[in-house]
């Protein structure tokens, strides 16, 4: 299928990145200017910050980039919502202005270049565009074995993902309208995207160490998005509950049946490390059933709220307001 020279915005979620955005921002804005240079993308493409509720004066640097180059644009969010939240303020905001949006953090840590394969891959009829990581050499151990990990658990639990694919993608803006009716409030982008269908393929690049700054997702806020993604794609933790709650119904039925035949033939023995044992097993795996189903519970309880998913506080362009908060 052959396409028109699309108009690409390249949206990139902030957070307290100011040491690191006046090094990353030049590099963003090259790219764009060399891929119109290569007829691949229009020369009104842009660059689209989107301040994540940063503390820091990141917002003052992209007010400052947008008044000295009209191709940097942002928005700021009214507070901190996380990156996920962030990030998709960013395409529904960019959606109805460009032909394709590619996402990227803003620390310089995803190779840029790739996106000269992403924009080629989409003249030849993709909408979507994983960026892929050919290694992970540049993680720490302990990384590297939990997000693998985690890859290998969530296609278990039957989410659709692509392996090694963080938030790194091109999309279409036809596929980020058909995106706009996804009303959850709970949100795992890169589990979401495959639902939407449509031609899509992937790009292999290598991961580079972060540029400046500090990274601002710890093991915790890791390990905090990977449940989320589990629990807001799959719903078979509670089914994997149910499972173990029968199978632990029927060992305990044959200790009771084996309790019975010691008691009536004289050979019971009083032990109360075995009932210890058990009764802490049988009490852990309670608290951990009430605890998966908390937090689908919990899920649920969210979603019927229906409240903004994020609030846009102030754009750099002031004057274009059509954008609509979600």
């Amino acid at each position: 299928m052959e396409r028109n020279t699309p108009r690409l915005f390249i949206v990139i979620p902030c957070y307290n990145e100011e040491k690191v955005l006046p090094l990353t921002a030049p590099l963003f804005l090259k790219k764009i200017k060399d891929l119109h240079d290569a007829g691949l993308i229009t020369g009104d493409s842009a660059v689209l910050f989107v301040n994540d509720g940063s503390r820091d004066s990141t917002w003052e640097i992209i007010k400052k980039l947008s008044e000295e180059d009209p191709r940097y644009k942002g928005i700021s969010l009214s507070r901190n919502r996380g990156h996920q939240n962030a990030l998709l303020a960013g395409l529904m905001e960019a959606k109805d202005q460009c032909d394709i949006t590619i996402s990227i953090d803003c620390d310089g840590q995803d190779d840029i270049n790739a996106m000269d394969e992403m924009v080629e891959a989409y003249l030849a009829g993709s909408d979507i565009v994983y960026g892929v990581r050919s290694s992970r050499e540049t993680d720490s151990f302990l990384k590297r074995t939990t997000a693998q990990g985690f890859y290998k658990v969530l296609n278990a639990l039957g989410a659709e993902t692509v392996y090694n694919h963080a938030d790194y993608r091109l999309v279409s803006s036809r596929v980020l309208r058909e995106f706009a009716n996804f009303k959850e409030v709970n949100i795992y982008l890169r589990g979401m995207f495959p639902l939407v269908g449509f031609k899509s393929t992937c790009v292999y690049y290598r991961r580079n160490v972060r540029m400046a700054g500090e990274s601002h997702y710890p093991l915790s806020k890791m390990l905090a998005l990977a449940f989320d993604g589990i629990t807001s794609l799959s719903i078979k933790p509670i089914r994997i509950i149910t499972a173990l709650g029968a199978l632990i119904s029927g060992v305990t039925f044959i200790f009771i049946l084996y309790a019975l035949i010691s008691f009536f033939t004289g050979h019971a023995v009083a032990g109360w490390a075995s009932t210890l044992v058990i009764t802490s097993f049988l009490g852990g795996i309670q608290l951990i059933a009430i605890g998966v189903i908390g937090e689908y519970v919990g899920k649920i309880y969210l979603e019927t709220k229906a409240r903004p998913r994020y609030i846009i506080a102030e754009r750099t362009d002031e004057h274009n307001n059509t954008g609509k908060d979600a």
